[in-house]
């Protein structure tokens, strides 16, 4: 498959995409261990739906022509593609429907609602399905893919434009995966800015294609996939046209526990009073690890992918870290939460 995303067509996304999304801020995260690397948090939380998935929504979006507008759209999702696209479709004036995984939280349903989408729901294997054949029977109009798509994974890498703005000597960026066109865009984008800095992946151990990918040597399946309150990240499985892509820009993929990711929603709570959804606390906990230290970089960015999470579960999730231990994360004793 011939790809057409380059720091060209990066470049020509951000000179559109602030019609819809936001500059967002880059912050450091705070004191860590001793001899650990400096972690910066890209504030992707800031967007107006929430999630970085607008950048590349809206510059999918603005590219189509009348006629492919007049169908209407729709895009397949755990929840943030989805709002990204209604809020894309919203602007354009172009009718929209998404199909959404039945493990979305009610706070993605209604702010696809408010934004005027018609929702179908499907089960998580109908809409993966969706995903890898790039087509249902069930939805009509022009589809939208969530991250395989040129424009799409062009606009998110406007995010990486952004970082190297504000921290030219980057040494690594870490982001979650959920279909790879986050990492994508900004590996794109990185390793032509600035080749020498890495680009690393973060997976739940409940669903980590990616990991099992680059060991295997060829995109894999993760058969034994859970479903998380980490929704936005963690496939069943890695598509072979991500592949290449992903092997191109992506040095390791660093899986992390349940524990760690709610953990980390805390560490950022507390630090930088921003609330994070599970696939961002993935990049933050992987940042944090141990596995990321022995990397030796010193100075890191952890994409904060999105906030979207239902405020009752997020508070249920952080207040059970008084019983999670933080030492498989690189924080300064004080930062770690009390034990009961």
């Amino acid at each position: 498959m011939q790809r057409s995303i380059s720091i060209e067509t990066i470049r020509e996304a951000a000179r559109s995409v602030y019609a819809a999304a936001l500059r967002t801020p880059l912050v450091p995260l705070g004191p860590v261990a001793p001899n650990a690397p400096e972690i910066f948090l890209k504030l992707e939380t800031l967007q107006p739906i929430g999630s970085f998935k607008i950048r590349g929504a809206y510059n999918a979006v603005r590219r189509l022509t009348p006629q492919q507008l007049a169908g209407g759209v729709w895009t397949v999702s755990a929840g943030n593609a989805a709002q990204g696209v209604a809020f894309a479709a919203r602007k354009v004036g172009a009718p929209c429907s998404v199909m959404v995984m039945d493990t979305a939280p009610e706070t993605k349903l209604r702010a696809i609602e408010r934004l005027g989408a018609s929702i179908v729901q499907a089960s998580y294997d109908e809409c993966w399905r969706t995903v890898e054949e790039h087509r249902s029977s069930r939805m009509t109009g022009h589809f939208v893919h969530p991250f395989d798509d040129d424009d799409f994974m062009s606009g998110n890498g406007t995010a990486a434009l952004e970082i190297l703005e504000d921290l030219p000597d980057v040494d690594a960026v870490i982001a979650p995966v959920g279909g790879g066109g986050l990492l994508a865009g900004i590996g794109v984008a990185l390793h032509a800015l600035r080749p020498q800095a890495a680009v690393y992946a973060a997976e739940p151990a409940t669903a980590a294609p990616l990991e099992r990918s680059l060991a295997a040597g060829r995109p894999s399946r993760f058969e034994e996939w859970q479903a998380s309150f980490v929704d936005g990240a963690g496939g069943k499985s890695v598509l072979a046209t991500m592949w290449p892509l992903l092997t191109e820009h992506v040095r390791a993929s660093i899986v992390v526990s349940l524990d760690e990711a709610a953990q980390a929603m805390r560490v950022v709570a507390e630090r930088v009073h921003v609330i994070a959804e599970g696939a961002a606390a993935c990049a933050v906990a992987a940042a944090l690890s141990p596995a990321m230290a022995a990397h030796g970089h010193r100075r890191i960015v952890a994409v904060v992918s999105g906030g979207n999470v239902d405020l009752a579960r997020f508070a249920q999730l952080v207040g059970a870290c008084n019983g999670v231990k933080a030492e498989s994360l690189n924080l300064e004793p004080e930062a770690r939460s009390p034990k009961p």
